[in-house]
């Protein structure tokens, strides 16, 4: 089975850590969400990839290359403007002959691939979607099933007023490849409120899958901060570089760790970083590769990017610092605080 890997997004709800960076290379404990995805296909065997750009894409083919340094092989398809979630799998349906997985780029998971491959082969499903249970859906789009699992209804990103299930919609879907007939090419199409109601309005057999796991939408600066916390507890099976040291703590390779630095978990420090005397890491905290933080500075519940300098004698709690930022001695940055790259 092939893979479609939907990554031209924009994320602008990301912005500013989008501004200059696509979100699926936006890094959670030290990789970009995108490698974590490709990484989960490959674990369930999938290694023949299609993936979809519009947005910087240059920078994720850039990145992955033919998708060989990770296991996988990538197509790239290329999307001239926006053509919606669903238009931009239609604009690759020449590589798309047999069924076929859909997922984002730009989303943490672990859910089983395999299990939703075999529901949706048992079932003789012509399309599944992958559902999963949330506090709040209201960001989302909310699915309530029969009970031999076919969809009954669905509503995109309610209000609470119109709240029916806590059974979302995790953009995780398998596709038979006649769906892909139903969609006119060069058009802005989306699954949700395109091509599913015109499944049911067909009669094609369309089911929803409840999977057990871990899913998050990075949709915004919250959930960003979220997906690594969540990384670096163990909430999430995905695979941390590094080597692990005491508690939740991952060193990478080469770091210089100074005179009475402290490190209380949890924590990553990427390869060839600096933790100058001093240095206080409170976590949860991640520090991309060669980065540096200079003496008597305090970390607590903030990411670094790679390639940025923190000065002496600062305080970071909270914030997030993207690549190639140098903040000087003595600052400041707390709740909410971002610094992108400039």
């Amino acid at each position: 089975m092939k893979a479609v890997v939907m990554a031209g997004g924009e994320g602008s709800r990301l912005r500013p850590l989008t501004s200059g960076v696509p979100k699926p290379l936006v890094p959670v404990v030290g990789k970009p969400v995108m490698e974590h995805i490709l990484r989960l296909l490959r674990k369930h065997g999938i290694t023949d990839v299609v993936v979809t750009l519009q947005y910087l894409g240059s920078a994720i083919r850039d990145y992955f290359g033919d998708g060989s340094d990770f296991g996988v092989d990538i197509t790239y398809v290329v999307e001239d403007a926006p053509l919606g979630t669903a238009g931009s799998v239609k604009n690759a349906q020449e590589y798309l002959t047999e069924p076929f997985i859909v997922i984002s780029g730009d989303a943490l998971t672990d859910i089983d691939l395999g299990a939703v491959m075999q529901y949706h082969r048992e079932k003789g499903a012509s399309a599944t979607i992958v559902l999963t249970s949330v506090a709040n859906p209201l960001e989302f789009g909310v699915v309530i099933t029969n009970p031999d699992g076919t969809i009954k209804r669905f509503l995109e990103k309610p209000s609470w007023g119109e709240v029916f299930s806590d059974q979302v919609n995790t953009g995780i879907y398998v596709i038979e490849p006649e769906v892909l007939d139903l969609l006119p090419p060069g058009a802005v199409v989306d699954w949700s409120s395109d091509v599913f109601p015109k499944m049911l309005t067909n009669a094609m057999p369309l089911y929803g899958y409840l999977a057990p796991g871990y899913w998050c939408d990075i949709g915004n600066i919250q959930t960003y901060y979220q997906a690594n916390w969540d990384a670096l507890e163990g909430r999430v099976d995905v695979e941390i570089p590094g080597e692990r040291r005491h508690g939740n703590v991952w060193i990478g390779e080469n770091v210089e760790i100074g005179y009475d630095v402290r490190i209380n978990g949890p924590a990553y420090i990427g390869n060839e970083c600096k933790l100058k005397a001093g240095v206080f890491v409170n976590g949860p905290v991640c520090v991309g590769n060669f980065s540096v933080v200079d003496e008597n500075t305090k970390i607590s519940n903030s990411i670094i990017w790679t390639y940025s300098y923190i000065g002496e004698n600062s305080r970071l709690r909270q914030a997030i610092v993207c690549r190639h930022v140098t903040i000087k001695n003595n600052c400041l940055l707390e709740e909410g605080g971002l610094l992108e790259e400039g």
